[in-house]
């Protein structure tokens, strides 16, 4: 159990920053932590600020950085050169990253430290209510201490594999574009709005927990069971290949690696 007292800092105070401090504030790790919060988005930071005792905002960005033990740096890709440049980051606070689509190299370069003191993370908005899957690169015990708190840590064991785990998660939009296709068609069928998100919400949830509680089945065996021979699922899944949908997907996740490698 940890005993020092941790002082996590942040640097960008958006969607991810907010869903971090969430569930940070709900998990064990809240009674030995507090928190200290850019004041960009000054609506963001001061509502976390009076909602959470632990939490204050800073007078600016250096000051954020040299008051913690942990400094987060959650700003938008497009920015992050530009916030780097002129922060100064104490030798001796760790530093985690979860701009997107920016390697260990460029924030190094950019915040004038060694890439070994960078670790890598994606954490997504399901942190908040801690059941998040967070890949970080390269692993650490005090970063998985903290992911695991806000969910599961997934420690990668290269930068490739990083980078692969960002493009898996690069599918969450067109997964409900998926559902939004399939509400659409119901509509269209006469179907009000309502019963269509009320039918396919729940489904899909529930179709999530099984894969997750199937522990040593993989997605293939699972696509088998759910298709049974000569059944609608195997019709479905049959006419989504050979419309090409399975070339799409693969050309799609191709192209974000492309982007997220530079």
């Amino acid at each position: 159990m940890r005993v020092k007292r941790m002082i996590y800092g942040f640097i960008g105070t958006g969607t991810i920053t907010e869903a971090m401090i969430h569930g940070l504030m709900a998990s064990p790790l809240s009674a030995c932590s507090s928190v200290i919060v850019s004041p960009r988005s000054e609506r963001v930071a001061s509502r976390l600020s009076a909602r959470y005792q632990q939490v204050t905002v800073g007078q600016s960005n250096q000051q954020v950085a040299d008051s913690c033990d942990i400094l987060v740096l959650a700003t938008r890709w497009q920015v992050a050169e530009e916030v780097l440049r002129n922060l100064v980051i104490p030798a001796n606070t760790k530093i985690i990253s979860v701009i997107a689509a920016t390697d260990h190299e460029a924030l190094a370069r950019w915040a004038n430290v060694p890439a070994e003191r960078i670790i890598r993370a994606i954490p997504l908005p399901f942190v908040a209510q801690r059941e998040g899957v967070t890949a970080i690169y390269p692993g650490d015990p005090i970063v998985s201490e903290l992911f695991d708190a806000l969910g599961t840590a997934v420690c990668c064991d290269s930068k490739a594999e990083f980078d692969q785990l960002a493009v898996a998660s690069a599918l969450m939009g067109t997964y409900f574009g998926i559902l939004d296709q399939v509400a659409g068609w119901l509509e269209g069928k006469g179907m009000s709005s309502a019963k269509a998100q009320g039918y396919l919400k729940p489904l899909f949830a529930s179709l999530g927990r099984f894969g997750l509680e199937s522990e040593g089945v993989d997605f293939a065996s699972l696509r088998s069971d759910f298709s049974t021979k000569g059944g609608l699922n195997e019709q479905v899944l049959r006419d989504f290949e050979s419309g090409g949908g399975s070339r799409a997907l693969l050309r799609a996740l191709d192209n974000v690696l492309v982007k997220i490698q530079g």
